[in-house]
């Protein structure tokens, strides 16, 4: 079971494609209503693999309202941008995914999700795959994401550690960047490309 936390957009979104691939989802939210969402700590206690998809000066409380996540997966989607989308409030020395890990004692977090927008979670139809970069220090939790990420037709790219998110949240700063200010528009996804090893 996946409990997607957040409603808005990228959870309602998540939720959606991740159903379609076969998994079975829960949405948890502070306003429960119906089968599919339930509140908080309901849709925490019933899930292996947690998904944060709340604004990132939500995330607190959210996760404070969570059942005990010690051991669970916990895949961090949450950009810490300025309420104006400016800039980052956290960066450089610290990141949104590395607290989400302090407030979240014993999960084991993932970041990944934040650096695309919600339209290409959905279908991301590019002439070449898009990527889907993703960072965490526990190898079997990196593991079980990167399927999901395969699953949502991503390529995934392990960027290393937690810490990694340090770099992945200014990504997502790019992204915004290059969608609204530099008039590419929202259709857009980063790719890695190289020299294939077998050629």
């Amino acid at each position: 079971m996946i409990a997607i936390l957040g409603t808005g957009r990228i959870g309602a979104t998540l939720a959606k494609a991740l159903a379609a691939c076969g998994h079975e989802v829960v949405l948890g939210s502070r306003t429960p209503s119906g089968e599919k969402r339930k509140s908080i700590s309901q849709a925490t206690s019933v899930s292996e693999t947690i998904v944060l998809a709340t604004p990132f000066h939500a995330a607190q409380a959210v996760l404070a309202q969570a059942a005990d996540l010690s051991g669970k997966i916990l895949v961090d989607c949450t950009n810490p941008f300025a309420a104006d989308r400016s800039g980052l409030i956290v960066g450089c020395d610290d990141s949104a995914g590395e607290m989400v890990a302090g407030w979240a004692p014993g999960a084991r977090v993932v970041k990944t999700f934040n650096h695309v927008g919600w339209e290409q979670l959905a279908d991301p139809l590019f002439p070449h795959q898009a990527a889907m970069f993703y960072c965490g220090d526990d190898a079997p939790a990196k593991h079980a994401v990167a399927s999901l990420i395969r699953d949502l037709r991503f390529v995934p790219v392990d960027a290393g550690p937690l810490r990694a998110a340090r770099l992945l949240e200014p990504l997502g700063m790019l992204w915004s960047q290059l969608a609204r200010e530099q008039g590419l528009g929202r259709n857009i996804a980063f790719a890695l490309l190289g020299e294939r090893k077998d050629a």
